[in-house]
């Protein structure tokens, strides 16, 4: 059998199962027929489990088709639609003309890159020090996170706390690091080699990049009235089926089957409200600045892709954040601004709103991330329920602090990386490039690396011109 991850047929059953319960479904029967064949009923942490052999597989097409033809509970459907013109009438405004509050002047057309780039003149006229601040806020965090996904919370805090390095300050090192701590928490293999320390040669490639990369692409190549289609179309040009991960890899292939979105979204696709759709909507806010409602709209084209429920709101909600964090005052008018283009009675806006409250509370980060757990912990680590919350809360318990936020949200676990690229995204263009502290940005080299056409080894000024020149308004 194939060795990819995320898409062997026995996983995704054990993963619908998860799915289709949270939908309000009774799955009781078919877990139970997929247990007694010897179908693994606990979905597996890591992209692959046991696959069993073809009796299996067969069984497991068949269940995967009837879970999605059992019924989903009413009122989930009625408190969190998909659709846009559903979500509008839940969510006012998303479909109001919103005006463009606090534009930039003009005083900050040209900005002195101090990460080895050339001058760059805008040509609009907002800040393109707070758009250069957002792009490398979401490598750098991005890049401190890479080295411990996938490790839970209590591993990274023995893996500092073994090196009398907790809490997190800087890069994580293998650097005195305990050989039977290094057993216990291996690091993230995909990243270490260009993640650690000592290893750090620019921002090596990553799928939280590559996606703000497409987006890119889409705005330059489509316009601001891009399709979904025209989303997707960009993913079978632009990205190998390898960089592509959970609910992606599901839409990937179900392309690659003849499907047009949304049904791509839906078809065997257990993953649907996971976050992969959350990582993808930053660019959609750049582009929009003041205006939330245009940033959420694209976002939804887009993450309709792949995702459902949650998971687009996930999408919408960053974008529409980021829209005013290039032109806010602050994190919390960030964060309202996001909550005001989704469904406020949804579970993706409870998240969001449990983060807020935890990080006014501010009782230490301890008791934030145990208060968190006791709520969302019985999720998978890939989920956007969970890590939405725990944005949410590192947010706002730092106040928007770059360095603070990031090292809350980093030590908090689950999916670092994404985690980490949403709060700097966030937190940098809050901050602007020149006031992000050197020991971060630096390392970054004024480099990116990836594997979509066109990018690798731009420059991070290059890309701010870029973006600038895909701006509305």
């Amino acid at each position: 059998m194939s060795e990819l991850t995320w898409v062997q047929l026995p996983d995704l059953v054990a993963h619908e199962l998860v799915a289709s319960a949270d939908e309000g479904k009774d799955v009781a029967d078919i877990r139970a027929r997929w247990a007694a064949a010897g179908g693994v009923v606990d979905a597996p942490a890591a992209g692959r489990g046991p696959v069993g052999d073809g009796r299996l597989w067969t069984l497991a097409g068949e269940l995967l088709d009837d879970l999605a033809a059992l019924p989903a509970e009413s009122a989930l459907a009625a408190q969190e639609p998909t659709e846009l013109t559903d979500i509008e009438a839940l969510a006012p405004a998303l479909s109001a003309e919103i005006a463009r509050s606090a534009r930039p002047g003009s005083s900050d057309l040209r900005v002195e890159y101090g990460t080895g780039g050339q001058n760059a003149q805008s040509r609009r006229r907002w800040g393109p020090d707070r758009l250069m601040g957002a792009w490398l806020g979401r490598a750098a965090r991005c890049l401190l996170g890479k080295p411990v996904e996938k490790i839970p919370r209590e591993g990274i805090r023995e893996i500092l706390q073994s090196q009398d390095r907790w809490p997190l300050t800087t890069w994580f090192t293998a650097k005195d690091l305990p050989d039977e701590v290094a057993r216990r928490w291996p690091w993230n293999r995909r990243s270490a080699a260009t993640s650690l320390a000592e290893n750090i040669a620019g921002m090596p490639e990553d799928d939280d990049l590559n996606y703000a990369l497409i987006a890119l692409s889409v705005l330059e190549r489509h316009g601001p009235d891009f399709t979904s289609r025209d989303v997707a179309t960009e993913w079978l040009a632009s990205l190998p089926g390898g960089r592509v991960f959970t609910a992606e890899r599901i839409a990937y292939r179900n392309l690659l089957l003849g499907m047009d979105p949304p049904e791509t979204a839906t078809y065997r696709n257990p993953y649907r409200e996971w976050i992969g759709a959350q990582i993808r909507g930053d660019v959609y806010g750049w582009v929009n600045p003041g205006d939330p409602a245009a940033a959420a709209r694209m976002a939804w084209r887009d993450a309709t892709v792949s995702h459902v429920r949650s998971g687009v709101y996930g999408a919408m909600f960053v974008a529409a954040m980021c829209a005013s964090a290039v032109v806010a005052d602050g994190v919390d008018e960030a964060i309202e601004v996001g909550l005001s283009v989704i469904p406020p009675e949804s579970r993706y806006a409870a998240a969001v709103r449990r983060g807020v409250e935890l990080g006014r509370a501010d009782a230490g980060p301890e008791a934030g991330f145990d208060a968190i757990y006791v709520d969302y912990g019985h999720l998978h680590w890939v989920h956007v329920l969970n890590n939405a919350c725990l944005v949410a809360y590192a947010l706002t318990r730092s106040r928007g602090d770059f360095s603070d936020a990031i090292r809350s949200v980093v030590m908090g676990g689950w999916d670092t990386d994404s985690n980490g690229a949403t709060v700097g995204s966030v937190c940098g263009a809050l901050a602007g490039a020149r006031a992000l502290p050197p020991s971060w940005v630096s390392p970054l080299r004024n480099r990116l690396a990836s594997s979509v056409p066109g990018f690798d080894g731009i420059g991070f000024d290059a890309l701010t011109d870029r973006t600038l020149a895909a701006t509305r308004g």
